[in-house]
C-alpha cells in the first residue's frame, strides 16, 4: 500500500478536493452534502474577499491511487494581527480511517506553514473562524443546522493521536418553540424596556445599504473580544450580506434601536440544510425546483448572530432581541431553534440561553499545537 501526497493544481485534482466528502460520508444519513459551487468559490482566491488578506496551499492525499485525505494549510496576516499571534490554520479537513494518511495531510500543512514563519498550528476553520470551523463533538446522531460543519467521529482520535490539545470547545443548544418563554424571562424584558426605551424592528430591505452598514457596526463591535475572532473586512461583509440576503427572512434579522440609533442586532435565519440534503452538492435546473419545493418544509431557525455594541453589554438588550426573535420565529411556524454557536467558557450567554429553555445538544472542538512539535 502506497500513500502519497501532493498540491491540488489540476482540474482532476480539484474535482478529487471537492468530491472526496462524498466518499468519506456516504451512507450516513446525517451528512448534508454541501453546494460544490459555494466550496469552490470559499476557496477561489479570486472570488473570497478573505484570500486578499490570507493565502492557504490545498493538498490531496491518494491510497494506492486513490483521494483518500485533503486538507488546506492556511494564514490570515489579518488574525495575526489582531491577536499578535503567529498562528497558521489547518480547515476543509476530510480523511478516511487511516492515521498515516491523516499524519500525511497535518505533516505537509505544518511543513506549509513553518515555512511561511509560524509558530502555531490550530484547526479545523474552513478557512476561518466566521466560517464553519471545529470537529464535532458530540451530536453525531443529529445532522447540522446550515453553516454548522458534521465531521466524523474518528476525526478526533487521529487528531489526538498526532498530538493536538484541546483549544478550545464550542456549543450549540436546542430550543423547542413548544416549551414556550418563561415567565421570569417575560418579566424580564419587560423590566429592561421600560429601563432603556429599546425598541426593536426587523430589517428594512427597502433601506438595504444602510442597514447592512449598520450590521457591520454592530457585528465588528460586539464581538470584538471573543476568542479567535477577527473583524471582517468591508468585501467579506459585504459578501455575507449578499449570501444571507438569499436566506434570510427580514423579520428574523431584528435591530434593538435607543433614540432611533442600531445598538443591537439578532440574526436568525431558516434551516436550509434540510432543502440541501435532497440536491446532492449541485443546483441546477431539477435541483431548484427541489429547492423551490423543499423550502416550504423548513421546520427550524438557527440563531446565527447576537450581540450588541459593547458600550450596551451591561443592559439587558440582548434578552429583548431574543424574546423577539422567538416570538417571530414561532408565529411563523418554526418548531425549534438552535442557539449558537457559544464559546464554552462564555457564561453570560450560554447561562441566558439554558435561562430561556435551551439545552446543550451538540459540541464542537478546535485543536492546537505548536508547529515544531514532533508527532
Amino acid at each position: 500500500m502506497s500513500i502519497t501526497v501532493g498540491l491540488v493544481r489540476d482540474k482532476k485534482d480539484w474535482q478529487d478536493f471537492l468530491k472526496l466528502p462524498w466518499q468519506i460520508y456516504q451512507g450516513n444519513p446525517n451528512w448534508v452534502p454541501p453546494l460544490l459551487s459555494e466550496v469552490r468559490e470559499t476557496l477561489d482566491t479570486q472570488k473570497n474577499p478573505f484570500w486578499e488578506h490570507a493565502r492557504r496551499e490545498l493538498f490531496l492525499a491518494r491510497k494506492d491511487g486513490k483521494p483518500a485525505g485533503r486538507i488546506a494549510a492556511i494564514v490570515d496576516d489579518n488574525h495575526n494581527r489582531f491577536h499578535q499571534e503567529e498562528t497558521g490554520f489547518f480547515g476543509f479537513f476530510e480523511c478516511i480511517d487511516d492515521f498515516d494518511v491523516a499524519k500525511i495531510l497535518w505533516d505537509e500543512a505544518r511543513n506549509w506553514l513553518k515555512a511561511q514563519g509560524m509558530k502555531k498550528l490550530r484547526g479545523p476553520v474552513n478557512p476561518s473562524m466566521n466560517d464553519e470551523c471545529a470537529f464535532l463533538l458530540e451530536g453525531f446522531d443529529l445532522p447540522p443546522t446550515i453553516m454548522m460543519p458534521y465531521t466524523q467521529r474518528y476525526y478526533l482520535d487521529l487528531a489526538e493521536k498526532y498530538g493536538f490539545k484541546k483549544a478550545k470547545d464550542l456549543y450549540a443548544l436546542l430550543k423547542m418553540a413548544k416549551d414556550g418563554i418563561p415567565e421570569r424571562i417575560e418579566r424580564m424584558v419587560t423590566a429592561i424596556k421600560k429601563k432603556t426605551s429599546v425598541t426593536i424592528r426587523p430589517f428594512n430591505m427597502k433601506n438595504y445599504e444602510q442597514d447592512i452598514q449598520h450590521l457591520k457596526d454592530i457585528y465588528n463591535s460586539a464581538w470584538e473580544r471573543n476568542w479567535g475572532f477577527v473583524p471582517m473586512t468591508d468585501k467579506e461583509m459585504d459578501l455575507t450580506a449578499k449570501k444571507l440576503k438569499q436566506l434570510a427572512d427580514p423579520d428574523l434579522v431584528l435591530f434593538a434601536e435607543i433614540d432611533g440609533k442600531p445598538v443591537g442586532l439578532t440574526v436568525t435565519i431558516p434551516d436550509y440544510n434540510q432543502v440541501l440534503k435532497h440536491l446532492n452538492g449541485r443546483l441546477g435546473p431539477i435541483e431548484m425546483l427541489k429547492f423551490l419545493y423543499y423550502r416550504k418544509k423548513i421546520t427550524g431557525v438557527r440563531s446565527l448572530i447576537g450581540g450588541v455594541k459593547k458600550e450596551f453589554r451591561n443592559t439587558g438588550i440582548i434578552a429583548v432581541l431574543y424574546y423577539q426573535t422567538e416570538k417571530n420565529a414561532a408565529g411563523k411556524g418554526y418548531q425549534w431553534c438552535e442557539l449558537g454557536w457559544n464559546l464554552e467558557d462564555n457564561d453570560l450567554i450560554n447561562q441566558f440561553d439554558i435561562a430561556i429553555g435551551g439545552r446543550i445538544y451538540k459540541k464542537y472542538r478546535i485543536y492546537e499545537m505548536p508547529i515544531n512539535t514532533i508527532s
